[in-house]
């Protein structure tokens, strides 16, 4: 390719679309009552991406990936159900799997990841980059996460590569679990902290480093930096103080 007559690499970035498209019915599909075809043009569009990206024993990795499902569902399932039991503002469960961004993101999330297995890292990263477009929550396809994940308003939550969230665990806006450095050698190691069962994370809390663990039955507290791991059923608290006075003589 020339561009102002110079050479450039090319990319099929419309492929950003089509795997868009491919989210979104796949997404759709897992919670409709079964469509055979709807599944079979998903297969086929499924086999014509991952094609595009060199992909080998293509319609192996499918039917290994569509065997994972009904694993999803039953875990999506369960997300559903605490979210609804954490958030006072939920009516129903239908609200939840219609309105909640947070489920709509780990929804995805737990789609990719299971391609991410699969050592399909490019088409999984597209697919959760497609929902933090929709739901300001960045989800790596790479981490690790459990049964019954809530996900409160969510926007601004980035969970790295090397997360390992274990069950029950509770995360606000703004979360950050991140690494504490960023250097291309550590690629291969795990960067991320690990948050242990029955956690809940505050909003803009920042939790960093790959040997940081999250103790069970904890509470982190809003806006607190924790680059030291936590003790089991430990609460930390970032203290600050404000001051509330009354106005004298009109003077704010």
């Amino acid at each position: 390719m020339s561009l102002f007559g110079k050479p450039f690499k090319c990319f099929n970035l419309r492929l950003k679309d089509r795997v868009e498209d491919f989210t979104k019915r796949l997404f759709y599909a897992l919670f409709e009552e079964e469509n055979t075809n709807e599944w079979k043009q998903l297969k086929i569009d499924f086999l014509e991406i991952a094609k595009q990206f060199c992909v080998k024993n293509r319609a192996n990795t499918w039917d290994a990936f569509y065997c994972t499902l009904p694993e999803v569902r039953r875990k999506l399932d369960l997300d559903a159900e605490a979210i609804e039991k954490n958030d006072p503002a939920s009516k129903s469960l239908e609200e939840i799997y219609l309105a909640y961004p947070g489920f709509h993101a780990i929804a995805i999330y737990r789609i990719s990841h299971e391609l991410f297995k699969l050592n399909m890292p490019i088409i999984p990263r597209m697919m959760s980059e497609y929902v933090h477009g929709i739901t300001g929550i960045d989800i790596h396809p790479g981490a690790t996460i459990g049964e019954s994940f809530f996900v409160d308003h969510g926007t601004g939550i980035v969970i790295g590569e090397t997360s390992i969230i274990e069950k029950n665990v509770k995360i606000y806006q703004g979360v950050t679990l991140g690494g504490l450095q960023v250097n291309k050698n550590l690629a291969a190691t795990k960067r991320h902290p690990t948050i242990q069962e029955n956690v809940t994370i505050y909003a803009n809390a920042t939790i960093l480093g790959g040997d940081i663990v999250i103790g069970a039955n904890s509470t982190i507290g809003a806006n607190v930096w924790i680059t030291q791991s936590v003790p089991e059923n430990s609460l930390v608290t970032y203290k600050t103080e404000i001051k509330i006075r009354p106005k004298k003589n009109g003077i704010r």
